[in-house]
């Protein structure tokens, strides 16, 4: 008896559900909402097709802006053409001044008669971009380190008067003496022709000092362009 009233004491003993069939998992597909479903897959869809899409047109566009940038920084303003940018004129008072603008100081006076108009000089000589950074862009032949050491290049020739070189350089030459040394500071109008030093010399011997000189030369950020010259006149060779 006490047995039978334990038992019945006892709580109910709970079912397990059913087993899950296939219709039950997915349940029965909305009639109406499927096409909405649908409709919301397609567009979103679309959206990520546009996102490269998208990407491809903002890369497209700022590489066409970063090169067209790229172009204007060196295309050729005819109105900066030979102009220091305002910059004031910087003067050494340890310089000798000519009419021309030309500043210049003799390291080393030289020995014997200046040259003529239409003998050949030879000479050698260093380029610096004083204006900007004090780069080298031509060393004489002495080692000076790195790609531009001269080595044993070919010295520079050219007959005086010609037009062969920048007006600075032949002013310069016109007052020296064979063996002489002349340092000259040279403003941009009394440089290379429309920023191009291939129209008249003299030229970097080296693709680093073309490079350097170029760069310079052909820029037209708000950079002074004012050119430095160590010229050793070696020998005058008379005209024939």
């Amino acid at each position: 008896m006490d047995l039978a009233r334990a038992f019945a004491a006892l709580p109910a003993p709970r079912l397990l559900p059913a087993p899950l069939t296939r219709a039950r998992c997915h349940g029965p597909q909305p009639s109406t909402p499927a096409p909405a479903a649908a409709a919301g897959g397609m567009l979103d869809r679309r959206r990520l097709l546009l996102i490269p899409a998208i990407s491809i047109t903002i890369g497209s566009f700022q590489y066409a802006f970063e090169k067209g940038a790229a172009k204007a920084e060196f295309a050729d303003m005819p109105a900066l053409r030979g102009k220091d940018y305002g910059k004031t004129k910087m003067r050494y008072p340890d310089y000798t001044e000519t009419q021309s603008g030309l500043q210049y100081k003799d390291l080393r006076v030289g020995d014997g008669p200046s040259p003529k108009e239409g003998e050949t000089v030879v000479v050698d000589w260093d380029g610096y971009t004083i204006g900007y950074y004090g780069r080298i862009f031509e060393a004489r032949n002495k080692t000076k380190g790195g790609s531009f050491e001269g080595g044993d290049k070919d010295f520079f020739k050219f007959r005086l008067g010609s037009g062969q070189v920048i007006p600075a350089f032949e002013e310069a030459i016109s007052g020296m003496a064979p063996g002489g040394v002349r340092r000259i500071i040279v403003p941009p109008d009394l440089g290379y022709p429309d920023n191009d030093y291939n129209k008249l010399g003299p030229k970097p011997t080296t693709f680093s000092g073309q490079r350097a000189l170029d760069f310079v030369l052909r820029n037209q950020g708000l950079i002074d362009k004012t050119l430095l010259f160590d010229i050793e006149l070696l020998k005058i060779i008379p005209s024939q």
